[in-house]
């Protein structure tokens, strides 16, 4: 078996606060239930055939169409819920970085491991999301779906993560809080951890990079 040298790991709900605080937070600012929303986009995807992340993900809508989708199907009376301002600033106000997972990202990449992003995200929110993070120094590379036209769970996007890490499967572990994202890093032969919790995740992912925890946190910590 060969030896873990690199850790992959996702972007929202992994290094941000969790996905659903975020959709709540949103859903507060518009003044809109999220039941609604939900309702919203559930019957975007029925008319369309993807969700409307699904297709913004990968740059097959813009954010303005993905918007006009979820409209498109709101209650009568509540078609103005952004005021004019982009979906992503609305967004990006309830999201913020997992700072106590950045630090252990210092840690692991203090100890000799390399750090890659694998994520989910939207063309028009390329510096949104980027200026969460210190994504220079963080991660040796980033392969980002709307820039590849292509999304997780799908097997290309991540052919093309190893590709440019020029790495084997088996030599990286991927850190996702989605199960499906997971199963379809395992069946390629990548190691998983499935994100739960912040602390959950440093003592799996410690774990199996073999890591000295306490030493970690120490790093983590100064």
């Amino acid at each position: 078996m060969k030896r873990i040298s690199t850790l992959v790991v996702d972007y929202g709900g992994v290094l941000t606060n969790p996905l659903g605080e975020t959709y709540q937070l949103f859903a507060s600012r518009v003044g809109i239930p999220l039941e609604t929303i939900v309702t919203a986009f559930i019957a975007a995807t029925e008319r369309h055939g993807a969700t409307p992340m699904a297709d913004l993900e990968t740059g097959a809508i813009t954010e303005a169409e993905m918007v006009g989708r979820i409209i498109a199907e709101m209650p009568p009376g509540t078609g103005d819920i952004l005021g004019g301002r982009p979906f992503g600033e609305l967004w990006f106000l309830g999201r913020h970085a997992n700072e106590e997972l950045v630090d252990f990202l210092r840690a692991v990449r203090a100890a000799g491991i390399r750090v890659a992003l694998l994520t989910n995200n939207v063309r028009e929110w390329s510096e949104r999301w980027r200026a969460t993070l210190p994504v220079d120094e963080l991660f040796d590379v980033v392969v980002d779906s709307s820039e590849e036209g292509v999304r997780k769970p799908d097997a290309e996007i991540y052919h093309r993560l190893l590709a440019r890490l020029g790495a084997d499967a088996e030599e990286c572990l991927f850190l996702d809080d989605t199960e499906e994202n997971l199963t379809a890093a395992r069946e390629l032969g990548m190691h998983t951890v499935l994100f739960s919790t912040t602390g959950q995740a440093v003592k799996d992912v410690g774990g199996l990079l073999e890591l000295d925890l306490d030493q970690t946190a120490e790093g983590v910590g100064a």
